[in-house]
């Protein structure tokens, strides 16, 4: 025999207080009334009415039926690398690659429309931009003003400052929903500047369900233009130099794809390096065709039985209101009563004075 199972709406708590609560009062009219069939009636259909109510709210169902996966089953991270490299100007025409990471992201929202998204962006810290939310504009907005860090502040940043951040925020959405799949999408130029060797995103690995690593730039590179922070986009035309090397030449970041690659085997998602004239829909089709699904989602989906309950639940209720409506009308005055008594009070007099 198949179980049933449930997942009510609210906590089980709340419910029992509710059937307590509601289902005692309306016995208690039950009881009350028992000396009025019609009054009795009226109560026993209102108490079924709390019963079917509550079977509602429990959210019975029977394991093992079929539902299609979708976008809204997905809580999609972004992680973006805003260290001074992303702005180096080797993407498409010599734009900052940083475009073509806010390009991206946008392009990866549009396709997974539906789904909850979450932004974290990292320079010489982690920052949790946009925490999970199912409003993309809200995310959109947080990506297009996201900018790169202070040029005057940076002093050597890793590749996996985002990681113990990450981990967190992916643990804590798997216990809140375990059955929306998780989906990280890392974008980033792989440059450490940072003295140490990155750490690892291996801790992440278990409560990643999908997504990829995006790769930003060129072998040959790209210079950086120095940013104050004052400007919506860089907002002077001096760029960044290196004064490691003798003469302060103007220095020049490169993409690093081993090190890409090697965060992309520990997330356990595949690689893919960007380029401007190439869309990003091959590392969005696993997520936006439904391929993607938790690890601790229902393997037997649920057929829900609640809509059993709705069905007599609907027809109690208009029966109820019928009944009231009824019952009102009844009470009503008839018309002509008032007028016809008022009327034969002055003949009455007439005739006292005659």
């Amino acid at each position: 025999m198949t179980p049933v199972v449930f997942d009510p709406v609210l906590p089980v708590g709340v419910l029992i207080v509710a059937a307590a609560v509601l289902g005692g009062f309306a016995v208690w009219r039950l009881v009350a009334e028992r000396r009025s069939p019609r009054l009795r009636a009226a109560w026993a259909r209102r108490t079924a009415v709390v019963v079917l109510l509550l079977v509602i709210a429990a959210r019975p169902g029977v394991p093992g039926g079929s539902s299609p996966a979708s976008a809204a089953d997905l809580n999609v991270f972004f992680v973006v690398d805003t260290t001074s490299s992303i702005a180096a100007e080797d993407w498409g025409d010599g734009a900052p690659r940083l475009d073509g990471v806010r390009a991206d992201v946008a392009s990866v929202t549009e396709q997974l429309a539906g789904a909850r998204f979450s932004l974290i962006s990292f320079d010489s810290s982690a920052v949790l931009r946009t925490p999970l939310t199912d409003d993309a504009s809200a995310l959109l907005t947080a990506a297009r003003v996201m900018n790169r860090e202070i040029t005057y502040y940076s002093s050597g940043s890793s590749i996996s400052e985002a990681n113990d951040l990450l981990a967190e925020r992916l643990s804590e959405a798997r216990e809140t929903d375990p059955g929306r799949a998780n989906v990280v999408y890392y974008l980033g130029d792989g440059e450490q500047t940072a003295d140490e060797d990155p750490g690892s995103f291996a801790a992440a690995a278990d409560d990643v369900d999908g997504g990829a690593v995006l790769g930003y730039g060129t072998a040959e590179g790209g210079r950086m233009k120095v940013f104050d922070g004052y400007g919506d986009d860089y907002s002077t035309d001096e760029y960044i130099v290196d004064r490691t090397r003798a003469g302060s030449p103007e220095a020049v970041s490169r993409i690093d794809e081993e090190a890409l690659r090697t965060i992309a085997d520990q997330l356990g998602v595949p690689y893919v390096h960007r380029e401007a004239d190439t869309p990003v829909d091959a590392a969005v089709a696993d997520a936006r065709d439904g391929r993607v699904v938790s690890t601790d989602a229902r393997a037997e989906s649920v057929t829900e039985l609640y809509w059993l309950a709705a069905v007599p639940l609907v027809v109690l209720v208009l029966l109820d209101v019928l009944l009231v409506l009824r019952a009102l009308g009844e009470i009503r005055p008839a018309r002509g009563d008032g007028s016809s008594r008022a009327s034969s009070a002055p003949r009455s007099a007439d005739r006292a004075r005659s």
